[in-house]
């Protein structure tokens, strides 16, 4: 899936929490009605097989209860996208990167092979099942981890002994550590720790480029990887690295081209650019870095702390700022839309998984949830020690309805694009209302939170509470844009009628 993803370490962010969030993006011509949920141990399947590339798994019989986005419409699968599970590891998949042919010849993806023929006749080929991949990764790990580092294991496993049908990036996080985890051709993959004072910028590319292989292969404290990764690089000849360098990932396993400086780059470069506005220079002819680099850094220390809303607001970016804002009223045509933004039209929803260490256990994930193109939207907190999330989060239907958080941010979307220079008005003041009570909320409800009281049904008051007031913003902020759309249309006459 088109998505993009940011890592916040520790260090780097503005209370000491670790924040993982990425936009989950539908492929281009269409989008995925999504819905928030919780998984209870009972409704975990013990047997899985993956609709998309029938492969089947056994799973552990002790998992934990965890949150998840799931695709409304069956047919392709859960595709479960991120979530916090009970032990308060969390956990977002998959960003889609890319590889290159030497990696995929040396190591080719496990895909699904179909029956060729009648059974019993001469010629006849039976199935062979696929690997894993996106559809099924939330599912076959997050119930099972009690760790950051435990995820990077499992899912080393996973692609061990099953292979994969693509190529991903994973993030897992606890309230100590995030790790990264990129899949290499169909059964090797590496990670690696993001450092407690940077953060990480991943835009559909293969992201790692400096890699410790000896630490990978020996005390294991920053890097990990595939056993054999020493064997494979050597035996395909993979290692591009010239004499004294430090290895570097994204050049051995990488792609290098020309669609990602249109479609890849671009967002890592303004995202850095955001956070790091006077470390390099980032425009004009002799910039450091501009939006077709290759070598821009997989990770970096921002010149201040980030807090929610600038994970946000970069999610949500379309290149404000720059001769490339598709919305702009001057600059050059042919600079506007020239590259792939951030927040797109086709974003089905987006998760910051925010782990919070200053409080209880029961309250320190907070999972920020919005829906729809992240333009136009809001994020709702809601708290994942919960048995039953909010209806107007989990009971989205197929069916167009302002009974869900989903459909009404997609309207409130749609007509405010169309109508952006009356509309985002009304949007920015949505915005500022919601962001501003979400926070108040969750101040009230941790602030009242005593040893005494029953975690469970603590949280899920508070979060049919947050629902409702995003309910309320949700649906003045559409009455709005109705309005200005209503007023623009084309058959407007301005005599009075009786």
């Amino acid at each position: 899936m088109p998505c993009t993803t940011i890592l916040v370490g520790k260090k780097a962010s503005y209370d000491g929490s670790t924040m993982i969030a990425r936009n989950d993006d539908s492929g281009s011509g269409h989008f995925t009605t999504k819905k928030l949920a919780v998984v209870l141990p009972k409704d975990q399947p013990r047997h899985y097989k993956s609709v998309l590339s029938h492969v089947e798994v056994d799973l552990p019989d002790n998992p934990m209860r965890y949150t998840c986005i799931p695709n409304v419409t069956p047919g392709k699968g859960v595709w479960p996208t991120a979530g916090v599970n009970e032990d308060n590891v969390a956990m977002t998949a998959t960003e889609t990167i890319t590889s290159n042919e030497r990696v995929l010849g040396a190591d080719p993806l496990v895909e699904l092979q179909k029956e060729e023929g009648r059974k019993g006749r001469r010629g006849y080929k039976p199935e062979v099942p696929g690997g894993i991949g996106e559809e099924d990764l939330v599912l076959l790990t997050l119930p099972y981890i009690h760790s950051a580092r435990e995820g990077v294991e499992r899912l080393g496993f996973l692609h061990e002994t099953y292979g994969t049908y693509e190529t991903n990036g994973i993030g897992i996080s606890d309230v100590n550590e995030i790790w990264w985890f990129e899949s290499v051709g169909g059964h090797h993959w590496i990670a690696r720790r993001v450092p407690d004072d940077a953060y990480v910028t991943m835009p559909n590319q293969f992201g790692i480029d400096d890699f410790d292989l000896d630490d990978a292969l020996g005390e294991q404290k920053n890097f990990i990887c595939s056993k054999d990764m020493k064997t494979f690089l050597e035996k395909y000849h993979l290692d591009l690295t010239m004499d004294g360098h430090t290895f570097n990932a994204r050049d051995a396993f990488g792609s290098h081209s020309d669609a990602d400086h249109c479609y890849n780059t671009p967002r890592a470069w303004f995202m850095q650019r955001y956070f790091n506005p006077t470390s390099n220079k980032w425009d004009g002819p002799d910039a450091d870095y501009n939006p077709e680099s290759d070598n821009i850094p997989w990770c970096r220390v921002p010149e201040k702390k980030i807090t929610v809303e600038d994970v946000k607001y970069i999610l949500s970016s379309y290149y404000q700022g720059t001769p490339y804002n598709p919305y702009a009223g001057h600059g050059s045509d042919e600079l506007r839309g020239a590259y792939r933004y951030i927040g797109v039209n086709r974003t089905d929803d987006m998760a910051l998984l925010q782990l919070r260490p200053y409080m209880p256990k029961a309250l320190q994930p907070v999972e920020w949830l919005c829906f729809a193109s992240n333009a136009f939207n809001v994020f709702c907190p809601q708290y994942t020690c919960v048995n039953r999330v909010p209806a107007y989060l989990g009971g989205t239907t197929d069916e167009v309805s302002t009974d869900s958080f989903y459909w009404t941010s997609r309207l409130i979307g749609a007509l405010a694009d169309a109508h952006y220079g009356k509309c985002i008005q009304h949007i920015e003041r949505y915005q500022e209302s919601v962001g501003a009570k979400g926070h108040e909320y969750l101040n009230r409800y941790d602030a009242a939170f005593t040893d005494d009281t029953d975690a469970e049904s603590w949280c899920e008051k508070a979060n049919e509470d947050i629902a409702a007031m995003v309910r309320k913003e949700a649906q003045s902020a559409l009455d709005h844009v109705l309005f200005e759309a209503t007023s623009g249309m084309k058959n407007q006459y301005a005599r009075n009628d009786r």
